[in-house]
């Protein structure tokens, strides 16, 4: 674009890329103006179950944006849930902030509460923490704990920070517990505390700035 000499700065074209910009005044691409970047917001979501995390779907399930109520801005989520997996979903305007909070080596903490059926014992579970291999893919260490057990139904707790595609679902199917419900409670700091499912709302920006700092 700037050898097509398509971008100007106060009427004049730049003429290399080496050009260094405090913000976007006077920035023009093809004599329009550069508008300046929206302020980053973040919103939590309770993603129900049977909902798509996407935008459209051509076997016409209902997605996470039927679900939003109208007006919000435009909104990316960070990560992903399945189809079945309901419980917090963050949201965001902001694609390098999406990119930041889903990188593994970000390190960012995503917490869950599986429902299943069969039995597992916490030493079991405790091996996790040394991560496992499952058909070829390698999942890294989970921090998992036995909540509650009634039969062979138990709740379980897991935290993680890779988020593999159904990570949670098939580390559990490799202990040989099938999972009828699952629940992501937390990812880093923010949690589902009291938001029902379809709920939403925006976490406070101080909040969600000084958690940025917290991934410098």
């Amino acid at each position: 674009m700037i050898a097509e000499g398509r971008i100007a700065l106060n009427g004049e074209k730049i003429t290399t890329p080496a050009t260094l910009l405090t913000d976007v005044t006077g920035l023009t691409v093809d004599g329009r103006p550069v508008r300046p970047a929206k302020a980053t917001r973040l919103y939590r979501f309770y993603k129900p179950p049977s909902t798509l995390t996407a935008a459209h779907d051509p076997k016409g399930r209902a997605t996470i944006y039927d679900r939003l109520p109208k007006g919000l801005p435009r909104l990316v989520p960070v990560g992903r849930l399945d189809f079945m997996t309901e419980g917090l979903l963050l949201l965001t305007n902001d694609g390098e902030l999406k990119r930041q909070l889903e990188l593994p080596r970000t390190g960012v903490v995503r917490s869950y509460r599986a429902r299943a059926f069969g039995d597992v014992t916490q030493a079991q579970l405790e091996d996790l923490a040394d991560g496992v291999t499952i058909e070829g893919i390698h999942y890294g260490s989970i921090n998992a704990n036995l909540e509650r057990r009634t039969g062979r139904n138990c709740w379980i707790e897991m935290s993680l920070t890779e988020g593999k595609n159904r990570e949670v679902r098939r580390v559990l199917a490799h202990l040989g517990m099938q999972v009828s419900r699952l629940i992501r409670t937390a990812y880093g700091p923010f949690t589902l505390e009291d938001l029902g499912p379809g709920d939403v709302d925006e976490i406070d920006p101080a909040d969600l700035e000084q958690f940025r700092k917290s991934l410098a």
